[in-house]
């Protein structure tokens, strides 16, 4: 089983998004072989459920988000992923130093990277802004910067699937 994990810094707003968007993206294209799961770069907000606006939005797209437990990504669960997506340059960079081994460092990707308008950029101008100040606009936006990265990753995850399974 491939195993992703969006990670933003509480996994209470764009970690989840992007969470529940990839599941039902993969999903959708047929890929069902993947656990998708999320989590933070800090456990200041640990045990707590998902934003309101976060599991309001992914609602009104047919996505039930209400029983999220948001939790801090500990180093050990490198060894269990296979794709890390940081959700900004400060979780990139914080994944990347907390990655015991090179080849784990290797793991973090920018979720913008798949994004076809952001590929050729390096991680620095990836990034998907924190909603967490604004309000459900900017939880919109967010939204929309992850779903631009979805066909990008699906296509990623199709061929290392499939590169697994020796097709």
């Amino acid at each position: 089983m491939y195993r992703i994990t969006a990670v933003s810094t509480g996994n209470v707003c764009r970690s989840p998004l992007a969470e529940y968007l990839i599941r039902r993206a993969l999903h959708a294209a047929g890929i069902d072989d993947v656990d998708v799961d999320s989590a933070g770069t800090s456990d200041g907000e640990a045990g707590s459920g998902a934003d309101p606006r976060a599991v309001s939005l992914l609602a009104a797209a047919g996505l039930d988000a209400s029983g999220h437990t948001a939790r801090r990504f500990a180093p050990e669960r490198f060894a269990a992923t296979d794709l890390v997506l940081a959700l900004d340059i400060d979780h990139y960079t914080a994944l990347r130093r907390l990655a015991p081994t090179p080849a784990e460092q290797a793991k973090v990707r920018m979720l913008r990277s798949f994004d076809p308008a952001f590929a050729g950029r390096g991680p620095a101008d990836q990034g998907i802004y924190d909603p967490w100040f604004g309000d459900e606009d900017d939880f919109e936006a967010c939204r929309q910067m992850i779903s631009a990265a979805l066909p990008g990753l699906v296509e990623h995850v199709r061929a290392e699937t499939a590169d697994a399974r020796g097709a």
